[in-house]
């Protein structure tokens, strides 16, 4: 593990995503960073591709899935 260092807008970003999204800002911030890093490595896929993609790799249902 080891610090990462952000400017202080992005960190304030950040703090209010995780409180809407009930995460860690720690948290938040890995999902940011995985979901960019995906994102790079897959142009043509959306967010909820992406998204999508992660949730079968982990056999996590789908939520409309749930929701049924």
């Amino acid at each position: 593990m080891g610090i990462v260092k952000i400017d202080d807008e992005l960190h304030e970003e950040i703090r209010r995503a995780s409180t809407v999204m009930c995460r860690s800002i720690n948290a938040q911030a890995e999902f940011w960073m995985k979901i960019g890093m995906l994102a790079e490595a897959n142009p043509a896929l959306s967010f909820t591709q992406i998204v999508r993609m992660q949730l079968e790799l982990a056999q996590a249902p789908r939520p409309e899935a749930a929701a049924a």
